[in-house]
């Protein structure tokens, strides 16, 4: 069987971590966001996969090439207009030359299990819908169940409640005559061309589709910045430990750290597992290193830094006395002596986040900055929790931040002096 995996939005909602790249390239782990989808998918023995890209597109093609380094042969589907996950997977129908296909959105994350689960579903069923429980269905599309029959799929309640009920997982599997529905399909309140949609003019013409129920734990959608932290963490949960790099004498390593090959980890350094140390990086001297911390390639953390749950993307560097903690920070980043990220708030509510211009609950008691790529920190600064850095903006030293930065801008602290004649006793 094979697969399409529809990767051609944009990621508005994770600003600004996917102004330079597409979100379906951001590294969990050493890996790319697709990179794990690819590789459960090749565990599941599907081999051919369609990927109907879009927005930067040469990004993802010279990334993921041929999908050799995953297990899988690539192909590649351009969606000239961004319109809808509908229309999306009608630019594959002419690369399916088989009757059934499994069908993935772009921005999951998932593992061989839940593949797993899909497909067995399928030995029995034409069509299937993954879907998963949640305490909270606001955000998604609820799913209405009778038995294991999907009865009807509501793209994003209105309801502000937080309910729990299953949600569509965004994982299908479908056969040639989704692509008829898709030819009947009209816009959404969304204004978009929604692949719901035409799984409802199934069932409404008498077609089956069939639940199969995905575990939670196997299963993610990285939509917003806090997500790609989660999903860090389940990745490195399944981390082996392994030193391809140079661990020199002093050092303490304590649970499944991942050393890959050029890295560095210099005497007096402290590596609490799991985490990951990318090729080129380099740790210490006297550095702390937290669990679900993943340092991509060519990062440098320097003398007296601490970094906790946190993702630096590659090139950039902490070089002495910061910490950064439950943050992510782009491509290529630079902080200064003595920066600090706030993560909690003083009433120890869990942070809120701006999100496409609303305030948005990240649920999350502990969450640093989201910072984009080549991003200057001025030393001594500090960045309060939940803020986010646009991509080229500098922070000067001193300064204390408390709201995000549009990409491109330069935030200064204004300071005064006063100068006085200095009265000496005499002695």
């Amino acid at each position: 069987m094979k697969a399409v995996i529809l990767a051609a939005g944009e990621g508005s909602r994770i600003w600004p971590l996917a102004e330079t790249r597409p979100k379906h390239l951001l590294p969990i782990a050493g890996k790319p966001l697709l990179g794990h989808m690819l590789t459960a998918l090749c565990q599941n023995g599907i081999s051919e996969v369609t990927l109907v890209v879009g927005f930067q597109e040469d990004i993802i093609r010279q990334t993921l090439a041929t999908g050799k380094e995953y297990g899988v042969q690539l192909d590649y589907v351009k969606q000239p207009k961004w319109t809808g996950t509908a229309t999306a997977l009608g630019q594959a129908s002419k690369s399916l030359g088989e009757d059934r296909f499994v069908a993935i959105y772009g921005d999951l994350m998932i593992d061989s299990s839940a593949v797993k689960v899909l497909m067995a579903k399928a030995a029995g069923s034409q069509y299937v819908m993954g879907v998963v429980r949640l305490p909270d269905v606001s955000q998604f599309g609820a799913v209405e169940l009778q038995g294991d029959l999907v009865r009807n799929i509501l793209e994003k309640p209105t309801s502000r409640r937080s309910n729990p009920g299953w949600i569509n997982s965004g994982m299908y599997v479908l056969d040639r005559g989704i692509f008829s529905a898709i030819g009947k399909t009209g816009r959404s309140r969304r204004a978009e061309f929604e692949l719901t949609t035409s799984l409802q003019l199934l069932i409404k013409n008498g077609y089956e589709i069939n639940a199969a129920l995905i575990p939670e734990q196997n299963w993610l959608d990285v939509g917003r910045p806090w997500d790609l932290l989660a999903a860090n963490q389940r990745a490195l949960r399944t981390l082996q430990s392994l030193t391809l790099g140079t661990v020199e004498t002093g050092v303490t390593v304590k649970g499944n750290v991942f050393v890959d090959e050029g890295a560095v980890i210099k005497s007096g350094s402290y590596l609490e597992g799991p985490l990951y140390c990318g090729r080129g990086s380099k740790v210490g001297p006297h550095a702390r290193i937290r669990p679900f911390t993943s340092l991509e390639v060519d990062t440098v953390v320097g003398k007296g830094c601490d970094i906790k749950n946190s993702i630096l993307m590659k090139g950039s560097k902490v070089p002495h006395l910061s910490y950064v903690g439950d943050s992510i920070v782009g491509e290529h980043c630079n902080l200064g002596a003595g920066t600090m990220t706030a993560n909690v708030r003083f009433d120890k509510r869990s942070v809120r986040m701006s999100i496409k211009n609303k305030l948005v609950d990240s649920g999350m008691a502990k969450l640093g900055v989201i910072m984009g790529d080549h991003v200057e920190i001025g030393i001594n600064a500090t960045l309060m929790p939940g803020v986010r850095i646009g991509s080229g903006s500098w922070i000067g030293p001193g300064v204390i931040l408390s709201e995000d930065v549009p990409s491109g801008k330069v935030v200064l602290a204004k300071q005064s002096h006063i100068v006085r004649r200095r009265s000496v006793a005499p002695s």
